[in-house]
């Protein structure tokens, strides 16, 4: 008679048997870190200082740096997952059509709508704003490809903002930093996937993010105290087409995403215990108050994340599933609040600024979604026609081909009773 495992207190199942693509929690979580950034965001705009958590984690980490580390999480996660069932072409176009339009689109917006108006609030006319050194030809051109290292503010207008101490950041979308890091993700997915890793071998993701780990863990140890910053965060590297990235965050966020993208592989063996959320909600507290965040934080975190996902109450799941506000609200908040610190807001106190921040992001994430991003997800099943073609082009092996050559001679003189069909057996020997 066999005996039955025992069951863990709190066990709910694994993560493979709960999880579903079409009832989850993924919505609502993408939404609370995206709004997240736009409060953290707050405080160095508007008031100079970066929000409390920076100062109870021993300058670790903000609420926006945390969000961020979210998004990769959840990246991690389902982007795998896109990887690993789409061919490499389709899952580059996905990728494509989720970041970039969105992205081209809140540019266009900055440079073109936003910051011509505050450039006229503030001299009373545009003459001077369009042919700028720095004006918005510039800010476009440098900024497309999300290569934000040089292009920060247009035609001096958060510079000027910032000499009336108004506001106290001179970007015009600082936000934007993380984009290329979530990027060079994308492409580490779409490589292991083509090269049959993430089928044949995923192994080597876990193998991956505890190198990283190793790496973190190593820099912690030298750091100058346990909520020290561990590595250079002055150390950059050069990119193609992304320009100047930073080796600190390429380590640390790949480090997460690749936490997410193992979460995903293994999916049917990570259990999903009600006990052991609690044991990481103490240890993502305790690594906030005492240090050690990059290293036992981090994956705590990402399992609350996994865990919330599939254990939030179901109404939760309707939430962002065929609206996704989120990725809207991180792109557009940051300089929405710019404008409303320019325009002196921040004197009406924090709540006020919070919530005006908020309503104005919204709508544009809103118009974002419904004009452009929709819009664009139409597209992923576009096919290029040359592509198209190939297909529909009948692949025949070049022998048969001659064989079939040189057999339809005898075939068409052999008269009027004989059959032209050439056996497929006789063909192929």
């Amino acid at each position: 008679m066999s005996r039955r495992a025992p069951v863990l207190p709190g066990r709910r199942g694994s993560l493979g048997e709960l999880y579903s693509p079409r009832a989850n929690s993924f919505g609502v979580l993408r939404l609370v870190l995206a709004s997240s950034v736009v409060l953290s965001h707050m405080w160095p705009i508007g008031w100079g200082p970066l929000d409390p958590l920076w100062r109870y984690s021993g300058h670790q980490t903000d609420i926006g740096k945390m969000a961020v580390i979210g998004f990769f999480v959840l990246s991690g996660f389902m982007i795998t997952g896109s990887g690993a069932r789409t061919t490499t072409g389709r899952y580059a176009w996905h990728r494509a059509l989720r970041i970039m339009p969105g992205l081209w689109g809140s540019l266009l917006v900055s440079a073109l709508l936003i910051i011509p108006a505050l450039y006229y609030w503030l001299h009373g006319t545009v003459n001077g704003y369009w042919n700028h050194p720095e004006g918005p030809v510039s800010y476009i051109q440098g900024m497309w490809n999300t290569s934000i290292s040089t292009h920060w503010d247009i035609s001096g207008v958060l510079a000027e903002g910032k000499a009336r101490g108004t506001n106290f950041d001179q970007g015009v979308n600082g936000a934007l930093w993380s984009l290329k890091y979530e990027i060079l993700c994308y492409v580490v997915v779409g490589l292991l996937a083509a090269g049959g890793v993430l089928r044949r071998a995923r192994k080597f993701v876990p193998l991956a993010a505890a190198a990283l780990g190793i790496l973190i863990l190593r820099d912690w140890l030298a750091a100058p105290s346990l909520r020290g910053i561990p590595g250079d965060m002055g150390a950059a590297v050069q990119v193609p087409l992304l320009g100047a990235m930073t080796v600190h965050f390429v380590i640390h966020l790949l480090f997460v995403f690749l936490i997410g993208a193992t979460f995903q592989l293994y999916r049917d063996r990570l259990p999903v215990n009600d006990g052991l959320a609690l044991v990481c909600v103490l240890v993502l507290g305790a690594t906030l108050a005492f240090g050690g965040l990059f290293v036992f934080g981090y994956p705590a975190f990402a399992y609350l994340l996994l865990w919330l996902a599939v254990r939030l109450p179901r109404p939760f799941q309707r939430i962002g599933r065929k609206r996704d506000y989120s990725y809207g609200i991180y792109i557009y908040g940051f300089t929405v609040e710019q404008a409303l610190a320019m325009l002196g807001y921040a004197k009406y106190g924090k709540p006020v600024f919070l919530l005006l921040a908020m309503t104005g992001t919204v709508a544009l994430a809103a118009l974002s979604w419904h004009l452009i991003e929709s819009q664009a997800m139409k597209l992923k099943n576009w096919t290029p026609w040359f592509v198209i073609r190939l297909r529909r082009t009948p692949t025949v092996p070049a022998a048969r081909q001659n064989a079939v050559a040189e057999l339809a001679p005898a075939a068409a003189g052999s008269g009027p009773t004989q059959s032209p069909v050439v056996s497929t057996k006789a063909v192929s020997g």
